[in-house]
């Protein structure tokens, strides 16, 4: 029995050590090393273009709203959406009775005015006449004082007619020219030549004049020969965007095509959108699109952008030639334990490359400027040629460190299963 006991004892000791030995070989715990597979590529010198992406519509450089300045009701329309129209050219008219009339009533009350006037001047005349008269008896003591005042008083209310009477007629004048410019606006003409982009009335609809409010749009033209993109760039990467950049702009209708534009506004008031924590800041940019850019699409009376369509532009901030690069994924970041503090500051985290001499990886701090959608720019803390550990990322974020023993290995073999 006791026998069996301790043979029990001495299976379960040695079970245990090969459990342990085993893991302990593949934790490195004792024997080789365990190593990293990783792939490696040289930090080179290239050029790169930092870009920004921005999404938006595709929209006339010009184009103007037309409402009308008088109300009524549209009786002819001589237009369609999608017309080309040339300056000066009819475009709407609005029932005119009401202005005639208007006018009708203004030249019968210059008619009016007109007539008093010269009654009034008659008056006066005659008034000036006897006031002459009364005076010349007041001076011979033939009259009273009061015969004479009251003579004076009647010359004066006459003269004061008169001067009414001439404002009067001013003032009719007045009304018969707002009357006639009234009349006039029931034609409406277009500004510009251009193509009318937009019509939002229809013929014997009634719409309000921009007299007393808003008044109604009745439609807009555009000069699509000049279209530009307005996107919408995020406030962190707007400080980046200056007048004069170049952009390359997607338009979803043409999928194989590339345009290529020029910043020509940048909003100084930002616009918010969204409600409390997931409010998003953007800032408004105006693109003006390369007429050149999109020749090849345009044919007779068809243009191949239209005010509306969706829009990507990759907005081209900076381009450096000649600089030390290395892949966005072999830069990462880690604590500065040395300087760890309960609260991390920007000092105390490490931005770094890890090099690799075949068999060991070094950390690396280095300096990071301009990046592309594939490589990044180093300023400082590698030299050209550097033999540098571009994947696995995993490995890179979290694994390595200085003197981690590596495998170079090919990329795909990373991967594979």
């Amino acid at each position: 029995m006791k026998n069996n006991k301790i043979l029990k004892i001495l299976t379960i000791v040695v079970l245990a050590l090969v459990i342990l030995a085993v893991t302990g070989k593949k934790a490195g715990w004792f024997g080789k090393a365990a190593t990293v597979k990783v792939a490696v590529e040289l930090a080179e010198r290239r050029m790169i273009t930092e870009t920004i992406t921005a999404n938006g519509k595709i929209q006339p450089e010009k184009e103007v709203k037309i409402s009308p300045d008088v109300s009524g009701e549209i009786v002819e329309l001589n237009v369609r959406e999608g017309d080309q129209v040339a300056k000066g050219q009819l475009l709407i008219r609005i029932k005119p009775d009401i202005y005639i009339s208007q006018r009708d009533r203004s030249v019968a009350a210059i008619s009016s005015a007109r007539a008093r006037l010269a009654q009034a001047e008659a008056q006066f005349t005659q008034s000036g006449l006897s006031f002459k008269r009364t005076s010349q008896l007041f001076r011979e003591e033939t009259i009273s004082r009061s015969e004479y005042e009251q003579a004076e008083a009647s010359y004066n209310v006459a003269k004061a007619e008169v001067d009414a009477a001439k404002f009067s007629v001013l003032s009719s004048e007045a009304s018969l020219k707002e009357a006639n410019e009234n009349l006039v606006k029931t034609s409406i003409y277009a500004p510009m030549d251009g193509t009318v982009s937009m019509l939002l009335v229809e013929l014997g609809e009634r719409v309000a004049g921009t007299s007393m409010m808003a008044g109604t749009e009745l439609l807009r033209i555009a000069d699509l020969s000049r279209m530009e993109a307005r996107v919408e760039v995020n406030e962190n990467d707007i400080v980046r965007v200056n007048l004069g950049d170049t952009a390359v702009i997607d338009v979803d209708a043409y999928l194989d095509e590339k345009f290529t534009g020029v910043v020509t506004e940048i909003a100084n008031s930002a616009k918010t959108t969204g409600v409390s924590a997931d409010q998003v800041t953007n800032f408004d940019v105006k693109i003006f699109i390369l007429p050149e850019s999109y020749q090849k699409l345009v044919s007779p009376g068809i243009h191949p952008l239209r005010p509306g369509m969706s829009a990507t532009a990759e907005i081209r901030t900076e381009t450096r030639e000649d600089i030390i690069t290395v892949p966005i994924q072999a830069v990462t970041t880690r604590m500065d334990t040395s300087k760890l503090t309960a609260r991390a500051t920007r000092d105390e985290i490490r931005t770094l490359v890890f090099t690799t001499d075949g068999k060991y990886a070094f950390a690396r701090d280095v300096r990071t400027g301009i990046q592309d959608n594939s490589y990044i720019e180093i300023l400082s803390g590698i030299e050209d040629s550097a033999k540098i550990i571009s994947a696995p990322f995993s490995a890179i974020s979290k694994k390595l460190s200085d003197s981690t023993l590596v495998e170079i290995v090919q990329r795909e073999d990373l991967f594979s299963k």
